[in-house]
């Protein structure tokens, strides 16, 4: 163990690691806005902020700001190369966007689940509170109900929103295409100006590549004949990616391919290398990291890899503005890294893909996968033997499943018709619906804090939060009280710029003692 506050390889000069010294270390590191130089004096050392002929080490001044793409900032206007990802069903709240707004970083409202209805309050409600943003709306996959996504991207084209956030598609649709192609013009210089913002969230180079690649021409030709787009659209999409930006989302809360970030991070990098070399785009496509970013360490090590931006996502739900109960906050606080699970999602059921979810304090993935299994092996809800049914109604579903059905009818009758019309035409898209039922209302039991249901609540989640809570324990981030968003992610990226020019002085010979090795939070950085 380094004994001294700091200690230089080179030679035996070395400042005791007495407890003002190690303040004086402290506060000379945390200046990240000016230049640090340390030198030798006597048998001891000294800093300063000019360089010197004698000097031991040179740091320069690293800013949060300064950490990332400067054209991500300039193209969404903020201070931070920083983003918090949407989370669905209003968890990532109007509360929590314009939080983030006014602090510099842009965040994505969680529009994934909810009623257009719903998402045009939000919009209006944001939009009035940040009239130049920075904000971004999320449009997510919805292949059981595209008469839903439809809507909602209509509703982004009506009112002009200038970025979405694309998250778990496995291809291209219609809706994102048209969202895209209709906000190109043309400059007076013919450059093409781009109004409608992209950010997609991948994780397989499958899905980067349509990404990647301009929109396709069966898709954009649909457009044209629909009338929701110009002839002049339709051309200058031929010359533009699908995204501006693409996320390449490693082991995360919610829809994840749990990839670890430093193998899905470079090929997704290398791949759009190769397709900046075939089309030759006026603007490069940034590549961003999330998944696992909630310490200054995760997030310098995205940055290091050449990652333009970083987002993060399961950290935000255990903050004020969330749209998350006191109980699901609190659980989230206690979380530890292991203390998650997979769990079948509730809108791709029937297609087997699955989320990862808080397994501490809920017994929501178990049940979930239950019903997984029992859809696996039978046809109908007719063919579930009746001990089977009997437990599923009094334990998961808390009344008879064609008291359950009753909901559905009245929810997606609202929602999308057609749905009922599949499954009354199709005895197991019935029993999809049925068992769909309790995985959506077991976001919004969380989110609303549903007494008796604690059992069942599903939050959304990554080891990403466990990594937080033993980072921030001891500080006074450890309480969940103290959490806002804007100023836990500022304290991410303050954190990886000290790491940085701590960096820069260790591969220079210099040794601090274990206090100065680390960022704790010692104040709020935004009030």
């Amino acid at each position: 163990m380094i004994q001294s506050a700091i200690r230089s390889e080179k030679n035996s000069s070395a400042l005791p690691a007495s407890a003002e010294n190690l303040r004086v270390c402290a506060q000379e590191l945390c200046d990240l806005a000016s230049d640090l130089v340390i030198l030798k004096d006597a048998d001891s050392i000294a800093f300063a902020r000019q360089p010197q002929k004698d000097q031991l080490a040179f740091a320069p001044a690293v800013l949060p700001e300064s950490l990332g793409d400067p054209s991500f900032r300039e193209t969404y206007h903020t201070r931070y190369a920083l983003y918090t990802g949407a989370m669905a069903n209003g968890i990532a709240s109007e509360e929590l966007v314009i939080a983030m707004g006014r602090a510099g970083m842009m965040g994505s409202f969680g529009a994934g689940g909810l009623l257009p209805e719903r998402i045009e309050r939000a919009i209006e409600k944001i939009k009035a509170a940040l009239p130049n943003g920075p904000f971004a709306f999320n449009l997510i996959n919805s292949p059981n109900e595209p008469a839903l996504e439809a809507r909602t991207a209509e509703l982004y084209i009506k009112h002009d929103l200038p970025v979405i956030e694309a998250s778990a598609y496995l291809g291209l649709t219609v809706n994102l295409v048209w969202y895209r192609a209709s906000g190109l013009s043309q400059n007076a210089d013919g450059r093409v100006q781009i109004q409608h913002h992209i950010i997609a969230k991948v994780s397989r180079k499958e899905v980067a590549r349509r990404f990647l690649e301009p929109a396709p021409e069966d898709l954009l030709k649909q457009l044209l004949v629909e009338g929701k787009i110009t002839a002049q659209q339709a051309e200058l999409a031929r010359s533009v990616p699908m995204a501006d930006d693409i996320t390449v989302e490693a082991d995360s809360g919610g829809h994840t391919d749990n990839r670890p970030l430093v193998n899905a991070f470079p090929a997704i990098q290398r791949q759009r290398d190769a397709f900046q070399e075939k089309y030759n785009y006026a603007q490069p496509v940034r590549i961003g990291a999330a998944g696992g970013i909630s310490t200054p360490e995760a997030a310098l090590a995205a940055f290091m890899m050449g990652a333009a931006y970083v987002t993060t996502g399961s950290i935000n739900q255990a903050c004020l503005e969330a749209a998350a109960s006191e109980y699901t906050r609190k659980l989230l606080q206690q979380a530890e890294m292991t203390d998650v699970a997979m769990a079948p999602a509730s809108d791709m059921f029937e297609m087997g893909v699955r989320v990862q979810v808080l397994k501490r304090g809920t017994m929501f993935a178990m049940r979930g996968q239950k019903l997984y299994e029992i859809y696996s092996r039978f046809n109908s809800i007719d063919d579930i033997p009746d001990a089977e049914r009997e437990k599923l109604e009094t334990s998961t579903f808390q009344m008879p499943l064609e008291a359950v059905w009753q909901e559905c009818l009245k929810f997606f009758t609202a929602r999308d018709p057609r749905q009922i019309e599949r499954a009354e035409k199709d005895p197991h898209a019935k029993m999809a619906l049925i068992f769909r039922w309790y995985l959506g209302l077991s976001s919004r039991w969380s989110n609303i804090g549903e007494k008796g249901r604690e059992m069942d609540y599903q939050v959304w989640c990554g080891p990403a939060m466990g990594a937080f809570n033993d980072w921030v324990k001891g500080s006074y981030l450890e309480q969940v009280e103290n959490r806002h968003a804007a100023d836990a992610n500022l304290q991410i990226l303050t954190g990886a710029a000290y790491l940085l020019r701590l960096r820069f002085l260790e591969r220079q010979g210099m040794q601090f003692h274990p206090s100065l090795a680390v960022y704790i939070p010692q104040q709020p950085l935004i009030f």
